[in-house]
C-alpha cells in the first residue's frame, strides 16, 4: 500500500515537473514570437521562468526518475554484490543518500517556511511570493528521501540483494 502511494505522489509531482518544462518551452518561444513579430515580449517570462518553473522541473521529478533508473549516479561498488556484506552495502548506497536529501529537505524546508511567514516577495513585472518558489525544493528533495527509504528498509528476497 505504501509502494503504491509513492508511486502516485512520484507520478503526481513528475507530471507537474514536465508541465513546468513544457511551459518553460512555451513561454521563451511566446517571448520570441511577440518579440520579433510584435515587439512586445512577455513581461512575466523571465522571473517566472526563474523563480518557479526551473526550480519545480529540477526538482519535483527527482523521486520518479530515481524509480525508473534514470538518474546519474558515480558507482564506487558492484550493483549487486553477493552475502551478507552486499546486503549492507545496497542498503548504505541508499541509506546515505537519503541522509544527503533528508538534510537537503530540511534546511530547505525551513528557508521556504522563513520566506513564506515573513512574506518574502521578488520585485519585478509582478511581486512574486518567494517562499511558494522555494517550497518546491523540500517537496521533491522529501518525495526521494521517501523512496530511498522504502528501496532501502523494505523486504527483499536473496536474489535482490
Amino acid at each position: 500500500m505504501l509502494e503504491t502511494g509513492l508511486r502516485k505522489l512520484e507520478d503526481i509531482l513528475h507530471i507537474a515537473g514536465c508541465l513546468c518544462l513544457v511551459l518553460v518551452a512555451g513561454l521563451i518561444n511566446l517571448d520570441i514570437l511577440l518579440r520579433l513579430f510584435a515587439n512586445r515580449p512577455v513581461q512575466v517570462q523571465f522571473e517566472l521562468t526563474e523563480l518557479f518553473l526551473m526550480p519545480a522541473l529540477a526538482c519535483l521529478s527527482l523521486s520518479r526518475v530515481f524509480r525508473d533508473g534514470g538518474h546519474l549516479a558515480l558507482e564506487l561498488t558492484p550493483e549487486r554484490m553477493p552475502g551478507p556484506f552486499g546486503a549492507v552495502v545496497a542498503r548504505l548506497r541508499l541509506l546515505l543518500p537519503a541522509l544527503f536529501f533528508g538534510a537537503v529537505t530540511v534546511m530547505s524546508g525551513e528557508f521556504a517556511l522563513d520566506a513564506i511567514l515573513q512574506g518574502d516577495v521578488e520585485y519585478g513585472v509582478v511581486d512574486w511570493p518567494l517562499g511558494w518558489a522555494y517550497a518546491v525544493v523540500p517537496l521533491g528533495c522529501g518525495v526521494l528521501v521517501l523512496r530511498l527509504l522504502h528501496d532501502a528498509l523494505r523486504r527483499r528476497e536473496p536474489a535482490d540483494l
